[in-house]
């Protein structure tokens, strides 16, 4: 059996269609953690009305979407990197900053090493522990930040879905500006959670001015083949991104698409609650009706523990064969073949995957 994450993430359609001979059109994606509302309705309309506007160069200043994404946020636009994903954003982090050690925390999103190793930079590890929910020790992770030039931090992380508290973001930004080392936090999630609830360092970047903020905007707003994220620092940093990004990296569409989006409140409102509700829904069906281990993950998707019964590998293959696809963990640093991760989507769609966890577990056991 062939892993579907070939090419080190979930969402791969063409893998799995081409494992599971079926047509992408009916396939289940639990593997990428997109919103489960589609894009916008209101954003598919402006991208229609503008597609002409793809005869003319997009603005290589971003300067529309950075001056809304400005006001949103309270912040200048010199405070602000508009890139194609979030994961552009990275890799323009440790262009434009050019660290030589990388501290990570696993398990984490594969791209911080692979592209902090593919830029030439060491990576020194910390481990999360299994009795918090992969949350390092407090000690452990302000030492990170001290024997480190730059650590990224997933807030909420992936693939656990755990995030860290205000005060213990202040710890590490204040570690951070003691020991001259940029903090990278990458909130590509942070909008499924609750406004309220947000512990965030956006609003005290002039204070902490080691302390970089990336977000995504092709996840919550479900169009991630356009790609789109931005990075939210102090100028100086922003303007060592700038220097290293290629002109029109970011596409018109997306540049359309992303400043639409921010005029999207009651859909913002919709997913949120959405999230929130079916999380807890699927992790109390899970745990009761199949007794595996899922952790308290605050993002849109959950981190679940097998028992003995079945590995990731074999639960994903007997998953593709039904048609719904969901994401082993086994290849990151930190978790076994014990761990798989699944995306929240709606009810009906949710319940299709309960239902095929249950047919699953009774197949093996008839075995």
């Amino acid at each position: 059996m062939a892993l579907i994450e070939k090419y080190g993430h979930g969402g791969d359609l063409l893998t799995a269609k081409q494992e599971f001979s079926r047509d992408s059109n009916h396939l289940l994606d639990f593997s990428a953690n997109i919103n489960p509302l589609g894009p916008p309705a209101r954003v598919i309309g402006v991208l229609k009305d503008r597609l002409e506007t793809i005869v003319h160069y997009p603005d290589p200043a971003h300067r529309m979407l950075k001056q809304k994404l400005a006001e949103k946020h309270a912040v200048s636009p010199e405070h602000i990197l508009i890139g194609n994903g979030a994961a552009e954003c990275i890799a323009l982090v440790l262009l434009g900053l050019q660290p030589q050690t990388v501290g990570v925390i696993y398990p984490c999103f594969s791209e911080y090493e692979q592209l902090a190793v593919s830029y030439g930079a060491k990576i020194k590890p910390c481990c999360g522990k299994l009795a918090n929910d992969f949350k390092p020790n407090s000690s452990e992770l302000l030492q990170l930040i001290a024997e480190t030039a730059l650590v990224f931090i997933g807030h909420p992380n992936n693939p656990t879905g755990i995030m860290y508290s205000k005060e213990e973001l202040v710890r590490m930004a204040e570690q951070a500006e003691n020991t001259n080392t940029y903090l990278v936090i990458d909130e590509a999630f942070i909008d499924f959670h609750p406004h309220q609830k947000q512990a965030t360092l956006l609003s005290e970047l002039e204070k902490f001015k080691h302390v970089m903020i990336i977000r995504s905007m092709t996840k919550f707003y479900a169009i991630p083949g356009l790609r789109l994220g931005y990075a939210i620092s102090h100028p100086e940093l922003i303007s060592k991104l700038q220097g290293k990004q290629v002109t029109w990296s970011v596409n018109q569409m997306a540049l359309v698409a992303g400043e639409a989006c921010l005029e999207e409140k009651e859909y913002e409102g919709k997913t949120i609650e959405l999230i929130q509700e079916q999380r807890r829904y699927v992790k109390r069906s899970i745990e009761e009706n199949l007794g595996w281990f899922v952790f308290p993950g605050q993002a849109n998707f959950l981190l679940v523990r097998l028992t003995d019964e079945f590995t990731a590998t074999d639960l994903q293959w007997k998953m593709g064969q039904k048609g719904i696809l969901i994401r082993s963990c086994s290849m990151y640093p930190g978790l076994t073949n014990q761990y798989f991760r699944i995306a929240i989507r709606t009810k009906q769609e949710n319940d299709c995957l309960i239902q095929a966890f249950k047919e699953v577990v009774k197949e093996g056991r008839k075995l």
